[in-house]
């Protein structure tokens, strides 16, 4: 029997899965954001707020230094 999940909950390990490829290996958001949109199988809405969420938290990681 197939679960199913919901989309927010796709949405939510996709942020977790790029934040720990980030972290791993250097990549940029923008560069991660097309395999975790197949991995997860994010629609273009998700992948806009995504996009605009690691968009807006990297320019505040810049003023804090």
């Amino acid at each position: 029997m197939s679960t199913i999940i919901p989309q927010c909950e796709l949405t939510r390990k996709a942020i977790k899965w790029i934040s720990d490829q980030q972290d791993e290996t250097g990549k940029s958001h923008l560069a991660l954001l097309e395999d975790a949109a197949m991995r997860f199988n994010l629609s273009p809405k998700d992948m806009e707020f995504l996009n605009r969420f690691y968009k807006e938290n990297s320019d505040k990681n810049s003023d804090c230094d």
